[in-house]
């Protein structure tokens, strides 16, 4: 089974952004903005993509995918200070 070099970017995005709303959810302030990356995160994973295509007839953008991708990456690393939370992370295994 080959995999195309865009399904390859999707799991590793919805991955990422996955990852990104767990650090966010137990560590920080604010998990409501936890909860919602990772539901923004959903929409990066193919086998999701195909099952709302096949209800809907509703395929997610490559525009909207980039905007809100960028937008998660704001919101985390600069706002949402993601690599402190990631620090305290780090601290409560010790």
């Amino acid at each position: 089974m080959k995999l195309s070099k865009t399904t390859v970017i999707n799991w590793f995005f919805g991955l990422l952004f996955s990852a990104i709303g767990l650090v966010n959810l137990f560590w920080g302030n604010d998990p409501e903005f936890g909860v919602f990356i990772m539901l923004i995160s959903l929409m990066y994973y193919p086998p999701l993509q195909q099952m709302l295509q096949k209800k809907f007839q509703f395929k997610p953008l490559k525009w909207i995918q980039i905007g809100l991708g960028v937008f998660v990456l704001w919101a985390s690393l600069g706002v949402g200070e993601l690599l402190e939370k990631i620090h305290l992370m780090e601290q409560s295994f010790y």
